[in-house]
């Protein structure tokens, strides 16, 4: 429990904190992660607001956590609920004033706005105590909603939030509604950049690569637990990792529309010119400059590359396309990466593209059955793909299809909180 020359001291430096963190959605754990410390909360979630909707985006529970054991996840529902008066957090975005209630089960009966008890009774919880916080933007608009849950002393008891707690996170949500404007500026480029590859290719949609890049972060977050690196490290990959997923096959926006729009499978000369794409996307970030661009040329590079070497574009001169020295195949190709020489990036992506790709609707094909999807992948463990990561997969696999399911093209509307 944070003191309150602690909390002031937190305070200054949240913003440089906040702000080194790019991808959003890591953004907005981060946020409420500390927010719930500022205030000592139990409990919380963050929404973000899409025109006259707010979608429930993270949810965070300590007391459920426990429940899950140290390096569980809590595995929830995605919505999204109108902002209106009925909803706490749509009428705190509709009026775009904080609302500090002491017990959200003594609700008075006037009020516009009333609790919902179904998470209470999906997960055998108590929620008493909640402040609701409004994330706005430089210009005033609303982006988001902030709702921490159950304020705790020093012993545990739930208490209520104090004008001091009200008044700190105001604060608090400032700082961080600026760094979120920022992520979410951020977002919307590189999904412009997706939407060009959509306009060649179909098949490349906004809810696709967001669904690549969240089973990529958690297949990588498992493996590095299991090799012991810092939290830090670990942190600041899943950073990279998200953004550099997203744009796998950006390279595609170099093909042609007669190849990308085929209504059927590609035949073999088409096959190797679609091959190109990989070698298109690295060079949009060849010459690093930063760690982002690093992962980002590792994925667009290798993320179809196979782990016994049968994969492309192989070992490459990104620039000229040709193979490197010492690589050249008698047919004139590079010899293929495998194992170990493909990067982690390149090979966490590969088995989630391919898991994603089986699962959805193609031009050419239907989505697989699921238990089709699971036995494929588990029949190219060593083949197709690392077998430690296969693993990792199959113990992830929760996880997995609830990131599946907050990244379905339309997501469910109920009330909530």
């Amino acid at each position: 429990m944070l003191t309150e020359k602690e909390k002031l001291e937190a305070l200054t430096l949240l913003g440089v904190e906040l702000n080194q963190i790019q991808d959003l959605d890591i953004l907005l754990e981060r946020i409420l992660t500390r927010a719930r410390q500022f205030a000592n909360a139990d409990a919380g979630s963050i929404y973000i607001r899409d025109r006259d909707y707010l979608h429930f985006t993270y949810t965070q529970n300590d007391t459920v956590q426990r429940r899950t054991g140290k390096n569980g996840k809590l595995i929830y529902s995605t919505f999204i609920i109108p902002i209106d008066k009925h909803a706490i957090a749509g009428y705190v975005a509709l009026t775009g004033s904080a609302l500090n209630i002491p017990d959200v089960y003594r609700i008075d009966a006037t009020k516009p706005y009333q609790f919902s008890t179904k998470f209470d009774e999906a997960c055998n919880y108590k929620t008493r105590s909640v402040l609701t916080i409004p994330l706005k933007s430089s210009k005033g608009d609303i982006l988001g909603i902030l709702q921490i849950i159950n304020a705790q002393d020093s012993e545990k008891h739930i208490i209520d939030f104090s004008e001091n707690d009200e008044g700190m996170m105001n604060h608090f949500a400032s700082t961080a509604s600026v760094a979120l404007e920022r992520a979410q500026m951020t977002r919307s480029i590189f999904l412009r950049m997706i939407r060009m590859a959509e306009l060649r290719d179909p098949r490349e949609t906004s809810a696709h690569v967001n669904r690549v890049a969240g089973y990529s972060v958690e297949i990588y977050e498992k493996w590095a637990q299991m090799r012991n690196l810092p939290e830090s490290v670990i942190e600041k990959n899943r950073d990279v990792l998200k953004m550099a997923a997203m744009l796998h096959d950006v390279g595609k926006v170099a093909i042609s529309d007669m190849i990308l729009k085929k209504p059927a499978r590609l035949d073999i000369n088409e096959f190797e010119i679609i091959k190109q794409h990989t070698i298109m996307g690295a060079r949009l970030f060849s010459g690093w400059e930063s760690e982002f661009d690093e992962a980002a040329w590792q994925v667009t590079l290798t993320h179809h590359e196979r782990w016994d070497g049968d994969g492309y574009p192989g070992h490459v001169d990104c620039i000229s396309g040709k193979p490197l020295p010492g690589y050249e195949l008698p047919d004139g190709s590079a010899r293929g990466k495998k194992q170990e020489e493909i990067p982690i990036f390149g090979r966490i992506v590969a088995l989630a593209d391919v898991y994603d790709a089986l699962a959805s609707e193609r031009a050419y094909k239907e989505a697989w059955d699921d238990s089709a999807i699971l036995e494929t992948i588990r029949r190219d463990s060593g083949k197709h793909f690392d077998p430690e990561l296969v693993e990792i997969f199959f113990s992830q696999l929760e996880i997995i299809k609830s990131v599946q399911r907050r990244y379905e093209d339309i997501p469910k509307c109920i009330p909530n909180w």
